[in-house]
């Protein structure tokens, strides 16, 4: 009898154990590779068990998974990549832009940082030029595939959202919170809505004096308050 106690005991330790082994938990962290800069929202997938998780805003991810398991990445605008688990630790994953298909959506463009905007509005121009200086005759020719070009298109579509992105930052950075709730008394759940909805044209705020501010944010409050 109580050998068998024994071999009951044993046993259930061992599928602890096994269970422990099985139930891992991958970690690791997604970057860009030619900036290092972390990436928020990257899809890992598990192809073991087709588990699913998005890194977080620091880039970082914690899956289900174990050795010898092969992890995918992908996020819109990024080469999609394979990773082999061969080792315990921390996974750092590298990106690479997919420079052959741009596709510039409002979400991706939001997390980029100033100078990362100004580099893809720059790219993004030179792939949309329809017109180009002519090699043998001199002066300048319209490029029939630059103008009818499937990503000449994508590229002028995506100019439009990035200048957009790029010029309501500036406008944020000048009717900002701070200046809006010394004029008003907004509170804090109503500020966000009101800023989207009544943010000021560029032109209007880069040549606007503080009582014209104060005036355009008053008359504004005034709408908003009727809605």
């Amino acid at each position: 009898m109580e050998y068998l106690k024994k071999i009951s005991i044993l046993t259930i330790v061992l599928i602890c154990s096994l269970t422990s082994i099985n139930a891992q938990q991958l970690k690791g962290i997604v970057h860009e590779l030619n900036s290092s800069e972390r990436l928020q929202d990257v899809i890992v997938k598990n192809l073991r068990t087709n588990n699913e998780v998005t890194s977080n805003r620091d880039g970082e991810f914690l899956i289900d998974g174990a050795l010898n398991d092969l992890l995918t990445f992908s996020q819109t605008g990024y080469q999609t990549d394979t990773v082999f688990v061969y080792e315990h630790g921390i996974q750092r994953v590298y990106l690479v832009r997919d420079n052959n298909n741009i596709v510039i959506d409002e979400v991706l463009v939001t997390r980029l940082t100033d100078s990362r905007l100004a580099a893809e509005i720059a790219t993004a121009r030179n792939e949309g030029k329809v017109v180009e200086a002519s090699q043998n005759r001199g002066g300048l020719r319209v490029s029939p595939s630059r103008l009818f070009g499937r990503k000449s298109k994508q590229a002028r579509g995506n100019l439009n959202v990035l200048i957009t992105e790029q010029q309501n930052r500036k406008v944020d950075r000048l009717f900002s919170e701070k200046l809006i709730r010394s004029i008003i008394p907004i509170s804090a759940e109503e500020l966000p809505l009101f800023r989207d909805r009544y943010r000021p044209e560029l032109k209007f705020i880069e040549t606007a004096s503080a009582e014209d501010m104060r005036i355009y944010v008053l008359d504004s409050y005034s709408k908003f308050k009727k809605l």
